[in-house]
């Protein structure tokens, strides 16, 4: 279902803040699925120190994208409010295309498994449709 949840909103949800907060609205959601945009600035702080000369988005960043973009569909649930998701496990991370200022990442987000504390996820960036990077994440959800 098209939605469109800005960042205002996302910041109710999420604890994360600049220069952390790695989401900028959310475009699509259903029960266990979410798609979440990052556009990539060459004002991010991290491009100072990955690249100076050749600027490339850090790929623990794009997992952390991807990580925050599930947060917003897990931690949006009534159930969960005012409540924390923290990295459990990050299995089978691949990096397939190098990300840089102007890209536009698409954060798209499965719910394999949820139960009551712990949430799995198989997570996939893009960028102008070709896969950057892909993981299946585990995060345990706990009191603030």
């Amino acid at each position: 279902m098209k939605v469109n949840i800005d960042v205002n909103e996302i910041k109710k949800i999420l604890p994360h803040r600049y220069p952390f907060l790695l989401v900028d609205k959310i475009v699509d959601e259903e029960e266990k699925k979410i798609v979440g945009i990052k556009n990539v600035t060459v004002n991010e702080p991290f491009f100072e120190g990955h690249f100076p000369e050749h600027p490339v988005m850090p790929g623990v960043l794009i997992i952390e994208a991807l990580a925050q973009t599930c947060g917003v569909l897990v931690l949006k649930r009534p159930e969960n409010k005012d409540k924390l998701g923290y990295f459990a496990a990050i299995d089978n991370a691949r990096f397939r295309k190098p990300v840089f200022p102007g890209d536009t990442l698409r954060l798209e987000v499965e719910v394999t498994k949820y139960k009551t504390k712990i949430v799995q996820a198989h997570c996939v960036a893009k960028v102008e449709g070709a896969l950057a990077a892909e993981a299946d994440i585990l995060f345990s959800v706990i009191e603030r």
